[in-house]
């Protein structure tokens, strides 16, 4: 509410709307927008495959969280953000949930092999590769969900080093033909993952390249635009979308502006200028 409230003040408006609190709603969820950040056009149309493909292959894959919002606005330390918004509380989720997540975080890196080739992969999937492997070794080692080797826990408690123990030193509860076994497991789950993930683009090529265009065009698009891309048709624009060709006045853009400020506030009464960036 606070950071609607601060959208709506450096608007200079006196009362909050939906606007606002979406556009609060994106900076917690998916971090402040990087304006300052300026994109060369190959970057921006290499984020648009990447976060195309994780929206993709998300939405295609079984028992995961719907797609919220898809944006190549650079936010924090990302160039792009792919956002999944669950429908309801989860407390726990199952293999197939897990496995679907893995899926989807394996699409941008996917969407880049297949348009730019092998070599033109990027380092963008690195957070990515993280998550992934993270979630399959859990899957192994944690939570029991590996056939080969069962409800078992293989990780230990590593303490704190500063206790009198160094890393090096702490003893593994399992062997390590154990270790290998684990390893084998983590790499078939990513190898299979990946392979499904490769399959549904490889399938839908088309709608990612429509998605590309559609971020190319509006830079952001949500759940309504990509409920239209997925079952073929043109993606409706954006809420509020205004093209800069529908200026027919004669004026200047920011001439319009101007005036429309000016005549704001006569009416409105408004007090003072806009807040400060917060």
């Amino acid at each position: 509410v606070n950071e609607a409230a601060l959208f709506a003040a450096r608007a200079s408006k006196r009362l909050v709307s939906m606007e606002e609190f979406e556009k609060a709603k994106d900076k917690i969820m998916m971090g402040a927008e990087r304006k300052s950040m300026v994109m060369s056009e190959k970057e921006r149309l290499n984020t648009a495959y990447h976060e195309s493909g994780h929206a993709i292959v998300g939405r295609l894959m079984p028992e995961h969280d719907p797609v919220y919002k898809v944006s190549i606005i650079p936010r924090g330390r990302a160039l792009g953000v792919t956002m999944f918004l669950p429908e309801e509380d989860r407390y726990s989720f199952s293999r197939q949930s897990i496995l679907s997540q893995i899926c989807s975080l394996y699409g941008g890196r996917i969407a880049e092999e297949m348009t730019l080739g092998k070599d033109g992969v990027t380092t963008g999937a690195s957070n990515d590769i993280q998550r992934a492997t993270e979630m399959a070794r859990n899957m192994v080692t944690k939570w029991g969900l590996s056939d080969e080797l069962g409800p078992l826990l293989y990780t230990e408690d590593e303490g704190e080093v500063f206790l009198g123990r160094s890393a090096a030193s702490q003893n593994k509860s399992f062997s390590g033909e154990t270790a290998k076994s684990i390893d084998r497991e983590v790499r078939s789950i990513i190898d299979e993952c990946y392979s499904k993930a490769e399959k549904i683009l490889e399938d839908n090529r088309h709608l990612l390249d429509v998605m590309k265009d559609a971020l190319m065009e509006y830079e952001t698009i949500d759940s309504d635009q990509i409920d239209d891309i997925m079952t073929g048709k043109t993606p409706r624009p954006p809420m509020g979308w205004t093209d800069s060709d529908d200026n027919d006045s004669g004026a200047s853009p920011v001439e319009d502006v101007v005036k429309k400020e000016g005549k704001s506030d006569s009416q409105s009464g408004t007090i003072g200028g806009p807040a400060g960036e917060h």
